[in-house]
Formats: structure tokens, C-alpha cells, sequence
């Protein structure tokens, strides 16, 4: 099977896990103040020039795309650096920067680059710089690895690269759309890794032109795009701003475009503004407690479990978001195909048992641990808050320790933590991208930094990696949700909706699930 595609002619996908993503997406939309896709989209034709400020929380420190996951990082390598396919808005997947076939036994994917496509350099992409990218990335591994039993990468010609699979592997277009798996040139183009990752070079919209590694970055236009006329605008700034609360000032205030954190207590306000636009859309996320499993207290199964019932999620998530999200029955969002929500039956409040499971643990009596959250966000706050009542409603003691958010990914990373709140969030529309990231004992991330391990959990995930898609793939990922609510290695408690925002001038942001944003399309009003 062929597929063939142009930026203003998507066709849909014929994965049957992204046609259960859009049925899901269009329903979470429903009556949002902006398309699924896009904020601020106008009647008149895009205007290009001008410079596109976005205030974001962290500052961006590594464009080496195999060796990096977290928003900060990822969200700036996607603007330099595409994959040969990619997944749009409501996370159908398409064909990039080239075309594929698919052999009937699922063991060869055929890849032919598109016409034209060139580095931002302007040297044409060949087949030779995509069996590098892709080697470099099985070699490398990191966080977001390319699993895939891959026997063999060539290429037949200039312009056709060839994926031989060991066994068939049903994620593999998925895993392929992610940002890790974007191109660049053979041999870094003459330059060691370090002189390259510090200048990069891609075929995506943009090009680094000024890069402080703890303070903002600067994109201008790639002149050599594939996609003919666009990026309309000629400069997009990333400008670190680490609190939501100033990120909102300076929206009202005209000093940024746009934000990427929208206090959802200020959402109802911003779409009152007619001077700003906002954009809500299905997100491949959730809002999670993370329990590091290695500690005594949260080894224990029986503590987890009487957590879980002392929380009133129905209430953290009414009281925290506002109504712009919904409550977690499950790991995987609705936005994921197999999602258990609304399936699994999960640890609703109950301080009586609750009580009852901290009884049989080996901490009847309680204890005292550290609830660790990342400041600047004033949703979480909150959250901690009411999760730190809840748990002394039974007789735990959390004391919430606020640090900035680069210190919190560096202790979470380094299980330097009792429990905390984060969010779950995947880089592509297959479920295995969540269930592998968050329970893989022995993967980049050790279950999510929890070390949390279930041999059926491993054995089933196994077995969904290599299970075409339908009844018997949805049973294995539904089971594996089942157990993840019944042992609590993680408590989900609300799936968030992406929301962004930006002034009434700007136009056309594409808003993509995983939470990034399409800037190629975002033009701005009066810009000169």
C-alpha cells in the first residue's frame, strides 16, 4: 500500500488507531473557542514577515534529538528537524518527507523522499542522510528509542530507503512521526556531534540564529523549505519566562505573541479578551502522581492503593482546571486509541477503605514523606495542596517541596523523590508509546522514574507491540491499564486539554496533541 501526500492535500491514515484518535479528538473539541487545529484563523490570505515572540517555561539546552524527551528540548528540535512521516493535529498520520509502502507481510517499509527537499543549507536530502538519522538513532538508543525489530536499513538509490523488519511491528509509522526520528544530515555533514547540535542543520521550517542554552532562542525562516512560501514569518523567538502568571502578563500586555502555559483559573478571561485568541485541543497527555517505587513507604503496594482512595479526583479536577479538562480513569487519554477510560475500573474515593488499605501495609500508624512539584504553576500548586489534605485524612504526612523546574526534572531523573506530580504525555498516537515510556523496568526512564515492574505488565506490552491493530491489540492494552489502576505505580487524575493562547494578530498556530506547535503556518497581521 502507497501513500502519497501535499501539504494542502492531507489524506487520512490507514492506521485504524489514528481513525480512533480522530473520532475521539473532534469529540473533545466540541466547543472550543478556536478550530481543532489552529488559533486566530482568518478569511484573509497569510501575510508574511514579522517576528513571533512565544513565552515558554524553560529554556531550551539540546537540539540532539536522540538523546532528549522533555518538552523544553523537544518542542525547538521539531522545528529544525522532520521525520519521513508525521501526524497532524487531530494525530492522523501522513506522509513528510517522503512517500511509504507497506509489504503485505508488514516486514518491508518502502520510503521515497519527496521531490525538492532539501537542508536548510540548502544541500538536497538523499537516502543515504535518512540511513544515517535513523542508525545514528538505533545506536545511540535514548529516551524515546527505536524499538522496532529492525534487521536492516539501506538504500536502493538516491532518493529510496528500504526498512526490513525482523518480525512485524505495529507501531513503527508511529514511532517514525515522532520528533526523535527526524533527518539530518550523513556524518553531521563534515562537523563532529558536538559542532553540529551547537549550529543544526534540518529541513524543518526554521533555523537557529541566536541560542542561549539558559535564557531565550531565536529561529529565523529556512529559506530552503520544502513546502513552497512558507514560513510565512521571518523570526520566531522563544522567550523564557518560567511563571504562567507573567506568561499571561505579557500576552495582555502585547510584549509576547503567544504563551504555552494557560492558567486554566484565567481561560474564561482570555477568551472574554478580544484581544487574544485561544485554542483548546485533545491532548496525548495526563496529569499523574508518580510514586518512586525504590522508597519504603511507596514500595508497598497497600500505601499506594490507600493514596489513591483518599483523593477525591472528581474534586482536585474541578477545583485545579476549570472545566477544561476531565477526569482520569485510566493511564492512556482518550485521545489514544485503546484508552481504558471509562473501561478500567479504577480506586475512586473512599476514606474507609482507604483507611483499610493503609491498615493491612507495613505503615498502619502513617509516616511522613515529600511530595515534590515544580514551581511556577499554579494548577499544581493546588493539586499538592489537596492531595496533601487527602492524605491526612489517613494519617500521611506529605510535605510539598516547590522547586524550579529544572531542578524538578533533574531530581525526578535522578529518583531523588518520595512521590510527585507530573504529567504522562506521548510523542505519538500508538498506545505503546505511553505503556512502554511508563513501564518498562528497563527502559530510558525506568517506568516513568517510579522503577515500578509487573512481569504480565512487561509480557503483555510485548505481545501489543506486535499485535496488528483491533479487538485482540485493544484486550492486551486494556489489561495492562487494568492492572496499572489495581497496583497504582502511578495515580492518573485528569486528562488535560492543550490550550494556548495568543494575541488576536497572530494567526493559524497549529496546535498538535503532543502539545507542540506548527509555526510554518502562523502568519501575523499587519507585520511588516
Amino acid at each position: 500500500m502507497t501513500r502519497t501526500f501535499t501539504p494542502h492535500a492531507r489524506r487520512r491514515s490507514r492506521l485504524a488507531l489514528a481513525a480512533l484518535a480522530v473520532t475521539t479528538v473532534v469529540a473533545l473539541l466540541a466547543g472550543c473557542s478556536a478550530s481543532p487545529d489552529t488559533a486566530g484563523s482568518a478569511s484573509s490570505a497569510p501575510q508574511s514577515g514579522g517576528t513571533l515572540t512565544y513565552a515558554r517555561p524553560a529554556s531550551v539546552t539540546s537540539f540532539d534529538l536522540h538523546n532528549e524527551i522533555t518538552s523544553n528540548n523537544a518542542f525547538a528540535i521539531d522545528k529544525v528537524f522532520e521525520p519521513l512521516v508525521a501526524f497532524t493535529a487531530t494525530g492522523e498520520i501522513v506522509p513528510w518527507l517522503a512517500d511509504d509502502t507497506i509489504s503485505s507481510d508488514g516486514l518491508t517499509y518502502t520510503f521515497t523522499l519527496h521531490d525538492g527537499v532539501k537542508f536548510s543549507d540548502g544541500t538536497p536530502v538523499t537516502s543515504a542522510d535518512v540511513v544515517f538519522s535513523l542508525n545514528r538513532h538505533l545506536a545511540v538508543g535514548g529516551p524515546l528509542p527505536l524499538d522496532a525489530p529492525i534487521a536492516s536499513i539501506t538504500a536502493t538509490d538516491a532518493k529510496t530507503i528500504v526498512i526490513t523488519l525482523k518480525e512485524a511491528y505495529t507501531p513503527l509509522l508511529s514511532e517514525l512521526a515522532g520528533f526523535s526520528n527526524g533527518i539530518l544530515p550523513a556524518n553531521f555533514g563534515g562537523k563532529t556531534e558536538a559542532e553540529f547540535f551547537a549550529n543544526p542543520i534540518g529541513t524543518g521550517p526554521f533555523v537557529v540564529e541566536k541560542w542561549d542554552p539558559a535564557g531565550d532562542l531565536t529561529f529565523t525562516k529556512n529559506k530552503n523549505y520544502w513546502q513552497p512560501g512558507k514560513p510565512y514569518i521571518d523570526k520566531l523567538v522563544y522567550s523564557l519566562v518560567a511563571d504562567d502568571t507573567q506568561q499571561l502578563q505579557q500576552l495582555k500586555a502585547g510584549q509576547v505573541s503567544a504563551i504555552e502555559d494557560v492558567p486554566a483559573s484565567n481561560v474564561e478571561e482570555l477568551k472574554s479578551n478580544a484581544s487574544v485568541n485561544v485554542v483548546s485541543a485533545g491532548a496525548w497527555e495526563t496529569e499523574q502522581v508518580f510514586f518512586n517505587t525504590q522508597t519504603p513507604y511507596f514500595g508497598d503496594v497497600n500505601v499506594r492503593r490507600a493514596l489513591a482512595l483518599a483523593i477525591d479526583r472528581q474534586g482536585l479536577t474541578s477545583a485545579t482546571t476549570f472545566g477544561t479538562a476531565t477526569v482520569a480513569d485510566a493511564l492512556l487519554p482518550p485521545t489514544i486509541a485503546y484508552s481504558g477510560n471509562g473501561v478500567t475500573t479504577s480506586l475512586n474515593l473512599d476514606v474507609a477503605a482507604a483507611k483499610a488499605e493503609l491498615a493491612k501495609s507495613k505503615y498502619p500508624n502513617g509516616f511522613t514523606a515529600t511530595l515534590l512539584i515544580a514551581s511556577g504553576n499554579a494548577g499544581r500548586a493546588q493539586e499538592a495542596q489537596i492531595i496533601q489534605s487527602a492524605a491526612a485524612s489517613i494519617g500521611i504526612t506529605l510535605n510539598i517541596e516547590s522547586i524550579d523546574l529544572a531542578a524538578f526534572r533533574t531530581r525526578f531523573k535522578a529518583y531523588d523523590f518520595d512521590l510527585m506530580i507530573n504529567s504522562g504525555q506521548s510523542d505519538s498516537p500508538d498506545p505503546n508509546g505511553m505503556i512502554a515510556f511508563q513501564t518498562d523496568p528497563d527502559g530510558f526512564s525506568k517506568s516513568y522514574w517510579t522503577h515500578y515492574t509487573n512481569d504480565r505488565v512487561t509480557e503483555l506490552a510485548a505481545q501489543g507491540r506486535v499485535t496488528p491493530d483491533g479487538d485482540a491489540r485493544k484486550a492486551i492494552y486494556l489489561e495492562i491499564q487494568q492492572i496499572l489502576a489495581d497496583e497504582v505505580p502511578f495515580i492518573p487524575l485528569f486528562y488535560p486539554n492543550n490550550i494556548k493562547a495568543s494575541l488576536s494578530t497572530v494567526h493559524d498556530l497549529t496546535v498538535l496533541p503532543n502539545a507542540s506547535i506548527r509555526f510554518e503556518d502562523a502568519w501575523i497581521e499587519g507585520a511588516k
